[in-house]
């Protein structure tokens, strides 16, 4: 257990340290590359104001992921409820995800401007297509004996979803979940870089803009730490929501 955190720990220090090195010995001016020591200072000068901003980039993602995350649920249950709805939706859904979300973001502004809704709906695309993939296919492996199980006691279909389906696919709605909770502090920059006056994006291209690598770099290690936080943030609720899974593994 040690070593599978004392690996990649070391093998991310030693990176460190080889580009600190490389830029300090090499004399690297700060607008082609900053040293991680620069990048560290500039995450503390500029922490309050990439808090202001993270205040923003965070309430669209957990906006937009909620959307995703009760539609994806319910499109996945009425795929699983009808088959030939799923073999009618499921190549649009692959298709649907071959489409970079930053060419579709522009026609979003088109449509809906340059307020909160079109952040939030590239929150959404980015989220949605895991999460209805992961629960259909988590239903769909449900173990078709306990189905008849309880169908021969007479239960409604309903009753078929509430007590065997719904728990048994839950350990894969929330690898779906994960998956998508991290991508979707990345959705919300990516609709800010095309149209906001605030938030991690427009900070991020407010700098890059002024070649000040130094605060671009700050601000990506935010939105890695904040993706992280979401991604431990639906663990956590994986951990409340199915105790029995913890007691499996103990």
């Amino acid at each position: 257990m040690k070593q599978k955190f004392l690996l990649p720990t070391a093998l991310m220090v030693g990176l460190v340290a080889v580009w600190e090195l490389y830029v300090r010995l090499g004399g690297v001016p700060l607008y082609i590359l900053p040293a991680p020591s620069k990048v560290v200072a500039s995450l503390f000068e500029e922490s309050a104001t990439l808090a202001s901003h993270a205040v923003v980039t965070v309430g669209e993602t957990l906006l937009g992921l909620g959307i995703a995350a009760v539609a994806g649920i319910l499109l996945a249950i009425l795929m699983d409820a009808c088959p030939p709805f799923k073999t009618a939706i499921y190549p649009l859904l692959v298709v649907s995800q071959t489409i970079p979300v930053i060419v579709l973001a522009p026609i979003f502004i088109i449509y809906l401007g340059f307020g909160l809704a079109p952040k939030v709906l590239t929150v959404v695309l980015m989220c949605f297509f895991p999460i209805v993939v992961s629960f259909a296919d988590g239903m769909e492996q449900v173990d078709k004996k306990q189905i008849d199980l309880v169908r021969s006691f007479g239960a409604t279909r309903l009753q078929e979803y509430t007590f065997v389906k719904l728990p048994a696919a839950a350990p894969t709605l929330f690898s779906g979940l994960k998956v998508a909770a991290t991508y979707s502090i990345s959705g919300a920059v990516v609709g800010e870089w095309l149209a906001s006056d605030r938030g991690l994006g427009y900070y991020m291209l407010r700098v890059k803009n002024g070649y000040m690598l130094d605060k671009v770099f700050a601000c990506v290690l935010v939105v890695v730490l904040l993706s992280l936080l979401m991604n431990g943030l639906v663990k956590l609720a994986q951990h409340l929501c199915m105790p029995y899974e913890r007691k499996k593994r103990s």
